[in-house]
């Protein structure tokens, strides 16, 4: 499973993308239930975020969903976070 996120906004506009691949990983079946997780609650199109507040692009094999701060679900938020400190 080849999971991205794209962070776009806050205070300086600064754009960050990162990327997992899940392949034999001994932690895959965690990263695909927080990814399906992550997916249910978001949506077709990006949301109207906040004011110098983050919004994301989160795309799973293909698959994408938008959310924003300050209304991410709690996997979407463990999710976007463990993407952006271990993707490369």
């Amino acid at each position: 499973m080849r999971i991205q996120v794209r962070r776009t906004g806050g205070f300086a506009g600064i754009e960050r993308d990162a990327e997992v691949d899940t392949s034999g990983r001994p932690d895959a079946q965690e990263w695909h239930a927080l990814a399906e997780s992550a997916l249910a609650s978001g949506r077709g199109t990006p949301p109207v975020g906040v004011p110098d507040g983050f919004s994301y692009r989160i795309t799973v094999d293909g698959r994408t969903v938008y959310c924003a701060d300050p209304r991410l679900t709690e996997e979407q938020r463990k999710l976007i976070s463990r993407v952006l400190k271990e993707g490369a």
